[in-house]
């Protein structure tokens, strides 16, 4: 959550209007895998609204692509919103505790700055505008400079000084004047000689700092002083106030003896005046921790201003925030494998796992909750949850549950396919008042409308990759009821495969064109060996004349995750 606006106080710094935190609890997400199938969103939405039946609403359903065809027919047809998109799931900006320090007014003084550094133990104020904007920054290291730095004497008027400053840093009191004017123009000047030899440099408008020596008051004013300090908080005779008064010169007593008003004096200029303006070093709530810790490593200081995504200063960062970021929380379903998963999986919390494929090569930092069941779909495993806990099942989530299985399991033609699993569709379907075989129908008819996609479209709607031993491959498929369109799939998809292969760095790219009617796949191949270990797998003779290269046709095969993924395997270790 980001902090509200901020109003300007009477110590200069702007607080914060509303009392919500910047960081509110997160909510946890649900999310399948990348390129997600039915089963990876239809799963998601119906376990994050199992979950939230227990736990008020703190899950929520993602996705980690685009939606096929098939699954927009489904989520349109039962009437259900798409779940919102997620590329990446390391930790942002917004995962670590952001410091809530106030920006300040550029017209503060610079003593004020430093009295603010102290009483809220940091190094750096950031400098904002009434509507938030950031307008630079001061440090430590800038107030001690415009202390040691030597200065000529007109660098108060240059610094455009409120007088309102200078009365603060004395520990003043303005007799006469207009408290929230400035030093525009002239030099500061300590009135130490005398009237004679004052009358010699005074010049029209000058600062004069003096003691308590009527003739010299005399002297400044007459000179037309736009300002005189009296030192040493003596009675100022009336004569001189009125004087002041008619000559519209500001009058100042303090308690400081001239040597110290002298001293000090420079201390009431405006941060704005010494702030870092150029090159400010900013991020974005937005903005991926890692990319954050590379930069922070090429500068020198060591706090940092975040912005929301307005362009507004919400608060500030440093090095040591990044040891406390508070990880996003997740939930898998329908997949466990690192190459599955959606980008940044390493710096997330993964709480549960739900799936029911083979065990891969995902690793967690702690304990989680990791259901897998050999069957044919998730939905069916959260279809058991729901009956679990005695969570009554809606229409909608009945319709997303069951097309999830009749999915998965090419309308029960898969050897993946359980009885469990087809008596869950069924039921499942009695509740959404749907007929499987027309629905199943439907849905893959949608899922085939393959004309106006791009090769690429095509290849990524169901793509995934694996690791068998040394080898590295990936495996996309494509279902469909019309055997002419997955010829014609085949001619688009074959020379596009060299693509992929390069891209994502593997040994070998397959692709499967599975026939649902006549339960057989005519797989591509790319890659060294990639046909060759599709045959040995498969205990097939070499290619004869009359094979077409780089494609194997597999007669009773439609099963990536139970046929031709085991298959590969094997012949990997062979």
């Amino acid at each position: 959550m980001l902090l509200g606006t901020y109003t300007l106080s009477n110590k200069g710094y702007r607080s914060k209007k509303s009392d919500m935190s910047i960081n509110e609890k997160k909510k946890v997400w649900v999310v399948g895998h990348k390129n997600p199938d039915t089963d990876s969103i239809c799963a998601a939405i119906a376990y994050a609204n199992l979950k939230n039946q227990a736990d008020g609403n703190r899950y929520e359903a993602k996705r980690a692509g685009e939606l096929n065809e098939e699954t927009k027919y489904v989520l349109d047809t039962f009437g259900v919103k798409s779940p919102g998109l997620i590329t990446d799931v390391g930790a942002q900006v917004k995962d670590i505790e952001i410091r809530k320090t106030p920006g300040v007014s550029g017209k503060i003084s610079l003593k004020r700055a430093w009295e603010m550094m102290k009483e809220q133990n940091v190094v750096t104020l950031p400098v904002t505008d009434k509507e938030n904007n950031l307008e630079g920054l001061i440090i430590t290291g800038d107030i001690a400079t415009s202390y040691m730095d030597v200065y000529d004497n007109s660098i108060l008027s240059r610094a455009k000084t409120q007088y309102q400053n200078i009365v603060d840093t004395l520990d003043g009191t303005m007799l006469c004047g207009n408290e929230h004017a400035y030093f525009m123009k002239g030099k500061v000047v300590v009135g130490s000689a005398n009237p004679e030899t004052m009358e010699q440099f005074l010049e029209d408008d000058d600062l004069v700092i003096m003691g308590n020596r009527y003739d010299a008051q005399i002297c400044a004013l007459e000179s037309n002083a736009s300002c005189i300090v009296i030192a040493g908080s003596p009675q100022v005779p009336k004569t001189i106030v009125k004087m002041a008064e008619e000559k519209h010169c500001v009058l100042i007593t303090t308690d400081y003896d001239t040597y110290t008003a002298a001293r000090l004096i420079n201390q009431s200029m405006p941060i704005k005046f010494f702030m870092r303006r150029e090159q400010l070093v900013t991020f974005e709530t937005e903005e991926y921790i890692d990319e954050v810790r590379e930069i922070m490593s090429k500068e020198k200081h060591r706090d940092f201003p975040v912005l929301d995504e307005d362009g507004k200063y919400i608060g500030m960062i440093s090095r040591r925030n990044l040891l406390n970021m508070k990880k996003k929380q997740l939930i898998l379903v329908d997949h466990n494998e690192k190459t599955q998963a959606v980008d940044g999986i390493g710096g997330a919390d993964i709480l549960e796992i739900i799936d029911h494929h083979r065990i891969g090569s995902l690793e967690t930092m702690s304990p989680v909750f990791f259901r897998n069941q050999p069957l044919g779909c998730t939905a069916t495993i959260i279809y058991q949850m729901y009956r679990e806990q005695n969570v009554e099942i809606n229409k909608n989530i009945a319709g997303l549950l069951c097309s999830a299985i009749l999915s998965d399991t090419l309308m029960y033609r898969s050897p993946t396919c359980t009885l469990l699993d087809k008596a869950v569709a069924e039921e499942l379907a009695g509740i959404a008042g749907i007929n499987t075989e027309g629905h199943a129908k439907a849905m893959f008819q949608a899922g085939s409308d393959f004309g106006s996609k791009t090769p690429e479209e095509i290849f990524y709607q169901d793509f995934k990759l694996f690791n068998s031993g040394k080898t590295s491959y990936g495996v996309g498929q494509i279902s469909s009821l019309n055997a002419d369109e997955l010829v014609e799939l085949k001619e688009r998809l074959l020379p596009f495969l060299k693509k992929p292969h390069e891209e994502h760095g593997v040994d070998m790219i397959f692709f499967m064109l599975t026939n649902i009617l006549t339960e057989s796949t005519s797989l591509l191949c790319e890659g060294e060996g990639a046909e060759e270990l599709i045959r040995t797998a498969f205990h097939m003779e070499e290619a004869g004349a009359d094979d077409e290269a780089n494609v194997v046709e597999l007669p009773g095969v439609v099963s990536r995750k139970k046929q031709l993924i085991p298959s590969i395997m094997i012949a990997c270790e062979a």
